[in-house]
């Protein structure tokens, strides 16, 4: 589905990738891992036409989207759920959702929403609470929920476990599997919880200072002495034992 070729991203004189390539199948969950500052979040946004690409091609079920708008993205089917979450605060829940329909006829909307409101129950409980109101938690909910209004093809996480509480991050990851497993929803991944990303992904990509240095099934990079020691230690125990039972 999604083919990252060889591309850098430069911010003024910072190269911040270098020959970056990757891929996600269509049904798959990748997940691409590293220290702060290594690139995760550079590549998600080349992904989504946040940032420009200096080299490389990125294409999408064929179609090149390397310079393509990021709203044009949205409309291939490339939906990115950002770090921080970003819901608008002074809206309510259903006004966010609504924002992430604006690509979506309104028929479309309202057979979404059920579906939404299924998965995330809370969002349907608060429909009409403003979203600066809403936990942590309750905001990523929501965060996910205003992507999934858009109908993506490729759901683009960045960090989605910031700032919550273990149980939470449970919730939202175990919501996560569900949409793969029900409806067959192709996701990136960016976790700085390395342990988690690698036990609810089929495939992980290791980013060092802008260049991949490693790739494999998660249960490869799981095994491997040189994973665990630089992003599996004792800092990284992940509540998500359960989740890839």
């Amino acid at each position: 589905m999604l083919e990252v070729s060889n591309i850098s991203v430069r911010y003024g004189a910072i190269e911040a990738l270098r020959g970056v390539s990757l891929s996600v199948s269509a049904g798959e969950i990748v997940c691409l891992i590293g220290a702060n500052g290594a690139g995760k979040s550079t590549v998600l946004n080349a992904v989504s036409g946040i940032v420009p690409v200096l080299t490389g091609q990125i294409t999408l079920n064929g179609t090149v989207t390397t310079k393509m708008s990021a709203s044009k993205i949205v409309t291939k089917g490339v939906v990115q759920v950002p770090e921080g979450r970003l819901v608008f605060p002074n809206l309510t829940v259903m006004e966010n959702l609504e924002i992430g329909g604006y690509t979506q006829v309104q028929a479309s909307f309202k057979e979404t929403l059920p579906a939404i409101f299924e998965l995330f129950p809370r969002l349907a409980e608060r429909r009409q609470q403003f979203a600066g109101l809403m936990s942590g938690g309750e905001q990523q909910m929501l965060a996910i929920g205003r992507a999934l209004v858009a109908k993506p093809k490729l759901l683009v996480l960045d960090e989605p476990s910031m700032g919550l509480a273990p149980l939470v991050i449970m919730d939202i990851f175990k919501s996560l599997r569900r949409l793969r497993a029900e409806m067959g929803l192709t996701i990136l991944l960016v976790e700085q919880n390395a342990r988690a990303a690698l036990r609810l992904s089929d495939r992980g990509y290791v980013l060092v200072n802008g260049s991949i240095t490693k790739t494999g099934p998660c249960a490869d990079l799981i095994a491997d002495p040189a994973i665990r020691e630089a992003f599996l230690g004792a800092a990284q125990q992940s509540p998500l034992k359960s989740v890839k039972a």
